[in-house]
């Protein structure tokens, strides 16, 4: 209880803000409505009612207060206008049909697990060269550290067109583009762990003549476990976002993107935010996911997480 109760606080902190802030980012939407249904006591012209502050205009007419919380169109959604959209889309609606969020949601998770298997295989691949090889140390590392330097909006694009060139769209396109957002958290995780053994432990397998393969084995990737762990949480959220961000470009069908993309170009707000919290909802139960995953493998191994 001690350690939900200040979870509890900042999301009740964040519900009461925004809550809050609904009221001065509806108000002249609201105001608009209501001056058309007679209910307005300020200037009657919207240029009128633009110089007039949120908070007085809330002031002068308190009646138009809860209308800022069901308008069809907001600027900012209420929580519970959210809420609704959320059940409307995610348990109303067919999983078949094209406005079910679960249906959207397989689509962007199926590109989010290519690419994340994708990116972790290299990661890992990547940090045991550089682990194991100056070479790859000096020269590999500094270019994987450049990459993340490049703006994914920037480079989703290009992605997307040279594979398109090549006959390659749909999924492969999407995953790759989560696969390099995925990479590098999880290079920089395990060439942390696998250099995290001290060199008492180093010293001690050479005692023994150990080769290379069985300190690999049997000291530095159990050791690198618990920080594998950490870049997997952080690499599954990343691919998440990059298989998005690779809907946007192309005017995907399907996906959340593609959801976002209808909630922009068709003056839907609703839609937009309601994607948006399904993907923050994948996200979690992903993290979540390998964090139940971390517990039991740490407590098999008798270690603890870093």
């Amino acid at each position: 209880m001690k350690s939900i109760l200040p979870v509890l606080t900042v999301v009740g902190a964040i519900l009461l803000f925004w809550i809050v802030a609904v009221i001065p980012m509806n108000i002249h939407l609201a105001a608009d409505m209501a001056q058309r249904q007679d209910m307005l006591v300020t200037p009657d012209t919207p240029a009128a009612r633009q110089d007039v502050g949120s908070i007085s205009l809330a002031l002068q007419n308190p009646n138009v207060i809860p209308m800022t919380y069901s308008l069809d169109r907001p600027r900012l959604p209420s929580p519970d206008q959210i809420a609704v959209e959320l059940y409307d889309t995610v348990i109303d609606k067919k999983i078949t049909s094209k406005r079910s969020l679960v249906y959207h949601g397989w689509v962007t998770l199926s590109a989010t697990l290519l690419g994340f298997a994708i990116g972790t295989t290299l990661g890992v691949a990547l940090a045991v060269g550089i682990v194991f090889s100056r070479t790859m140390d000096k020269s590999v590392m500094p270019w994987a550290i450049v990459s993340q330097t490049i703006p994914i909006l920037a480079l989703a694009p290009m992605v997307i067109v040279m594979l398109g060139a090549l006959g390659f769209q749909g999924l492969l396109p999407k995953a790759m583009i989560s696969a390099y957002l995925s990479f590098f958290p999880v290079v920089v995780g395990m060439v942390k762990g696998l250099r995290s053994p001290d060199a008492m432990q180093l010293d001690l397998l050479r005692t023994y003549n150990a080769s290379n393969a069985q300190g690999f084995w049997k000291l530095r990737l159990p050791a690198s476990v618990p920080y594998l762990f950490a870049s997997l949480k952080i690499g599954i959220s990343a691919s998440l976002v990059g298989a998005i961000v690779g809907e946007l470009p192309t005017g995907a069908q399907a996906g959340f993107g593609a959801r976002m993309l209808v909630g922009d170009q068709y003056g839907q707000p609703l839609v937009t935010w309601a994607a948006l919290f399904a993907a923050a909802i994948t996200a979690a139960v992903l993290v979540g996911f390998f964090s139940m995953l971390e517990r039991i493998t740490l407590r098999r191994m008798g270690t603890q997480a870093v």
